[in-house]
């Protein structure tokens, strides 16, 4: 269901589609790749083995004989600017594109590293199309090795432990260094850069309600999105021919949280319901009026239920509440695990609002998919706080231009970045908007290094049709059901 889109070009306003086509055929590659794909955050060495093996440019040189010797990158070139974008989801990943889409003097084409812990792309729309059976995992996530063969792009896979940045803006305006900064990866490696994209994205914020992180499944990424195809498929089979319906509680009701409860319905039919709860008390609180008024109707009419106005304060197997005497919402007292066959959890709601009564929820499943963490916080120096202006849900703050202030050479955009609309709220982290993010996050890198002036960014609400035809047209003709379905 579309509940947002993307896409405008800062430059001249062409069609996304003809542009983005451009610089995706560049990087257009075969699917047969295989189901199987490594756990977030696995070891360095199997990416950089790759990169070496594919490319004799980068050079990797033990600089430390300590117990974990510390690496440095060599860049190909040490005269051409040095770009590292770290995360490669929507914004990370089509800003390194757009970069080598655009026309560069030959002293001025950027060098760009993409850093990532995953060795795949997640085109996390779609990934509620792996629920209903549209698509298969692989459709879905194809290597970066893969998308950027025919590129000019370095790619490695590791996880991002330190940021030293080197820009600090003085009192007088002037920076503290002629470089960017460093990086330093899990592996060791480090990274001196002139420009830096910070493009992390954000990882499930389960530590809110206790029990969250016990007993709920977040839904955020692809090895989340596999983990709750499988448990509904167990629940699928273990309630067939029976006469009990498969319970699931969404938690949140913002883009995630109302599609994955409109999705989720809908594969379960007449044998689920479906229950969304969310602490305000109107759905996509950050959406536009017509957005919220379509994606009601979506879930009426699958028969998701609403409850609108509640937090969830606690989670707990019911086992732990056989002898609370704790009643459901109807006023009935939980059966025992013996009766129920099977193990099912309890959500104790708590009124957001006035004139709300306290609920208790039974449910076979929980989506949780309320709250983010952005994990800039725990890469900053210990002994350097302050270094990264980060608000107080640990975004960094930037300028208009997706600058971080104070520091001219980091660019930060989507989830990693809390720039605000023209009414004071801050962006919602959807693919949509890290995607449009990324456009200008190349140009404004491009008039940087050009010393021309950067563009202010200005988020528009487009179809989901023309986001899909814009940010994947490397995907496209593989899966034209992509095309169906917007």
């Amino acid at each position: 269901m579309a509940l947002a889109a993307s896409a405008l070009t800062p430059l001249n306003r062409i069609s996304n589609a003809n542009r983005w086509s451009q610089v995706s055929s560049r990087a257009s590659h075969s699917f047969n790749v295989s189901l199987l794909f490594e756990k977030r955050g696995i070891g360095f060495r199997n990416g950089i083995a790759a990169a070496a093996a594919s490319s004799p440019s980068p050079v990797i040189e033990d600089i430390s004989q300590k117990e974990i010797p510390q690496r440095i990158y060599t860049w190909p070139d040490n005269k051409k600017p040095r770009v590292c974008i770290l995360g490669g989801g929507f914004g990370g990943l089509y800003t390194a594109l757009r970069l080598e889409s655009l026309i560069w003097a030959d002293d001025k084409k950027p060098q760009v590293l993409l850093v990532d812990q995953s060795e795949r792309f997640v085109f996390k729309p779609m990934l509620y199309e792996l629920l209903s059976g549209e698509v298969d995992a692989w459709e879905i996530a194809p290597r970066f090795s893969e998308l950027l063969a025919n590129t000019g792009i370095q790619f490695f896979q590791d996880r991002v432990k330190m940021l030293h940045p080197a820009d600090h803006l003085g009192m007088n305006g002037s920076t503290g260094s002629c470089s960017g900064g460093t990086v330093v990866l899990e592996s060791g490696l480090l990274i001196e850069y002139d420009w830096l994209v910070l493009a992390l994205g954000s990882e499930a914020k389960l530590d809110t309600a206790p029990g969250a992180a016990e007993f709920a499944f977040p839904f955020s990424t692809l090895e989340d999105a596999c983990k709750v195809d499988n448990k509904l498929k167990e629940l699928e089979r273990r309630k067939f021919g029976k006469d009990t319906l498969i319970r699931v509680a969404v938690v949140g009701c913002g883009y995630s949280g109302v599609e994955l409860a409109a999705t989720v319905s809908e594969r379960l039919q007449d044998r689920g319901l479906v229950k969304a709860i969310n602490v305000n008390t109107i759905i996509l609180p950050t959406a536009p009026p017509g957005n919220r008024e379509t994606a009601l109707k979506v879930l009426s009419s699958r028969k998701v239920q609403l409850l609108l106005g509640y937090l969830v304060r606690c989670i707990r197997k019911e086992s732990d509440l056989e002898g609370s005497a704790m009643p459901t919402e109807a006023g009935v007292f939980p059966k025992t695990l013996a009766e129920h066959g099977s193990e099912k959890y309890i959500l104790e709601l708590q009124p957001a609002e006035r004139g709300l009564q306290r609920q208790i929820l039974e449910a076979d499943l929980v989506l949780w998919t309320v709250g983010s963490k952005p994990p800039l916080p725990q890469l900053e120096p210990c002994d350097r706080p302050h270094e990264l202006p980060l608000n107080g849900r640990g975004q960094a703050e930037t300028d208009e231009t997706l600058r971080v202030k104070g520091h001219p050479r980091i660019f930060a955009l989507g989830d990693s970045s809390a720039l605000r609309d023209m009414n004071g709220r801050i962006l919602p982290a959807t693919a949509q908007v890290a995607f449009q993010q990324a456009d200008f996050t190349g140009w404004n890198l491009w008039a940087a290094i050009n010393d021309r002036p950067l563009l202010p960014f200005r988020f528009e609400i487009c179809s989901n049709f023309s986001f899909r035809l814009s940010c994947a047209p490397h995907l496209i003709p593989h899966f034209p059901s992509m095309l169906e379905k917007a």
